[in-house]
């Protein structure tokens, strides 16, 4: 019997979309690293929370909408850019926090994959956040790249699940290499942007009587049963 922790996160990847669709500031995915990359000193201090549809894990709120914070009148759409970027970053953190304080394991790397992990702005930041290895594989849709060893395995076109272990092709790692000081500094301030989504949730609870499901947590605390725990026969 095998246990696996999940922590939902409701807007992550889906935030490139809507610079690109609603927005219309990029052409395409991959251009947000592009602008990413082009955001001038001072970009970290814009944060945007994309709850366009509530906060998922840890904070597990439905009330919470979208905030953008720490906007000043030379703010340009590449900072903008950057900062929906980031909140995927700062999103997997928040999760990866909870899973090790509800687990008490500390991890040591982590493995990713999805389009969104095509970005290597994005993955050196979530490694720098999370101070670990992030690590992602040569080939980075796992959902097909599962369906197909698992079909393999079953007609016998591979042995077993070893056999299939030194046939995938590895990718890149990414490696800590923000100071820690700066790296605290960034969660404090993303912490106060995700207080402002959770503010505003208050107000809302207060208009309309409906329960507020989470408090913000601190900014490195994360409620007790913030993930879900799920078994696997």
């Amino acid at each position: 019997m095998e246990y696996a922790l999940e922590g939902s996160v409701f807007v992550a990847g889906a935030v490139i979309q809507w610079l690109r669709d609603e927005m219309r500031m990029i052409k395409n995915a991959p251009q947000s690293e592009e602008y990413a990359r082009q955001a001038p000193e001072g970009s970290d201090e814009v944060y945007l929370v994309p709850a366009f549809t509530g906060l998922g894990a840890p904070w597990w709120n439905p009330h919470a909408r979208g905030m953008v914070v720490g906007l000043t009148r030379g703010c340009k759409k590449e900072q903008f850019i950057r900062a929906a970027l980031e909140s995927i970053a700062y999103q997997s953190h928040d999760v990866i926090h909870a899973m090790q304080e509800d687990t008490g394991i500390q991890l040591g790397s982590l493995l990713v994959d999805g389009g969104a992990s095509a970005n290597d702005f994005l993955l050196q930041f979530q490694s720098d956040l999370a101070k670990m290895d992030v690590v992602r594989p040569g080939c980075i849709e796992s959902t097909a790249l599962g369906a197909a060893f698992l079909a393999g395995l079953a007609v016998g076109f591979w042995k077993d699940k070893e056999e299939i272990s030194r046939i995938r092709k590895p990718g890149r790692a990414f490696h800590p290499q923000m100071q820690e000081a700066d790296r605290m500094r960034l969660l404090k301030g993303w912490h106060r942007a995700v207080r402002c989504a959770l503010f505003y949730a208050k107000e809302t609870e207060e208009e309309t009587g409906a329960p507020l499901l989470q408090e913000s947590a601190g900014a490195e605390a994360s409620p007790a049963s913030s993930t879900d725990a799920k078994e696997d026969a």
